[in-house]
């Protein structure tokens, strides 16, 4: 199974440069507590990993209240408390991984975010996914606006053996998502997953476009979507943050996809996307393979995002 940690010749993981910069005097530790200087140099590593500074600050806030208490002498027991620091941080409010599946299918998902997040690879993803699982998947390219989009989804149907909508480049997106979910009750499908064209987060008009297209699926079934996966590029740093708040205040957002998250010393936006709009992260993806897509699981992510 693909893990969170870093190849040869990569950067140095995060708790490598921890050990490096912020434990020089481990001793301090092992005598009962954390010098003020390892804490500050810890604040800024896990800025510079993406954190942000709220997460970052409760952190170091967690560790320090476990070193005056005397829960922290050694080197591994600081790991264990950072490493369930970032866990409970993750498991903090709205945090259940679990897709949604209602009890008369479709389920319908709706996936949305800006050009170059990976979104029409994680579509594949999945539906290679559900149809390992036996279940019978319409894809519908509901990006009629970048040039090749249609195409892109449909090499992905083709590959996975999904069934593939499409209208027209440059059509109506809202009318591909009804023709969808039409298509997929007519051929008795168990889902339908529909694309969006990758909208730039500062473009009023695209986003009214995608409270159009949500609507329109409200319409055609009263509970759905029953999933809005938004995927963000786990590379971008804190403009992650950014994204997520503005597609959340246009459309619900009901869980989150973080993707190249293989490679990149910069782990903690996943934390700091979480805790920033209360959503749950349900997938990472951690390489570019079709198996290299994960669901969340806030334990193994925090152990994975620290080893090293």
């Amino acid at each position: 199974m693909p893990r969170l940690v870093q190849r040869a010749g990569e950067k140095k993981s995060l708790w490598q440069r921890i050990k490096d910069i912020a434990l020089t005097d481990v001793g301090v530790i092992a005598r009962g507590g954390v010098k003020a200087g390892s804490l500050e140099q810890l604040e800024e590593l896990l800025l510079e990993a993406d954190f942000g500074v709220t997460t970052t600050m409760r952190l170091i806030a967690d560790v320090e209240t476990l070193a005056q208490r005397g829960q922290i002498r050694t080197e591994d027991e600081f790991h264990e408390a950072l490493r369930q620091s970032v866990e409970g941080a993750l498991r903090a409010g709205y945090s259940d991984p679990t897709m949604f599946v209602p009890a008369d299918k479709p389920m319908i998902i709706l996936v949305i975010g800006v050009n170059g997040a990976g979104k029409t690879t994680f579509i594949g993803k999945l539906a290679a996914q559900l149809r390992a699982e036996k279940k019978k998947v319409v894809v519908a390219a509901g990006d009629t606006f970048r040039a090749g989009a249609i195409d892109q989804l449909k090499l992905w149907a083709d590959r996975t053996g999904a069934e593939f909508v499409c209208g027209k480049p440059g059509g109506d997106a809202a009318a591909v998502a009804f023709d969808a979910i039409d298509a997929a009750h007519t051929r008795d499908a168990d889902v339908v997953i529909i694309d969006t064209a990758g909208r730039l987060h500062t473009s009023d008009n695209l986003m009214e476009e995608l409270k159009k297209i949500a609507r329109v699926i409200k319409k055609r079934r009263a509970d759905a979507p029953h999933e809005t996966l938004l995927v963000l590029d786990g590379t971008i740093g804190q403009n992650a943050v950014q994204q997520a708040k503005t597609f959340s205040e246009a459309v619900p957002i009901s869980g989150l996809v973080v993707t190249k998250v293989d490679g990149t010393a910069r782990g903690g936006i996943v934390v700091a996307v979480h805790e920033a709009i209360d959503v749950p992260v349900k997938f990472i993806g951690v390489g570019e393979k079709v198996g290299d897509l994960e669901a969340f699981d806030a334990r193994r992510f925090s152990a994975e995002l620290l080893e090293g």
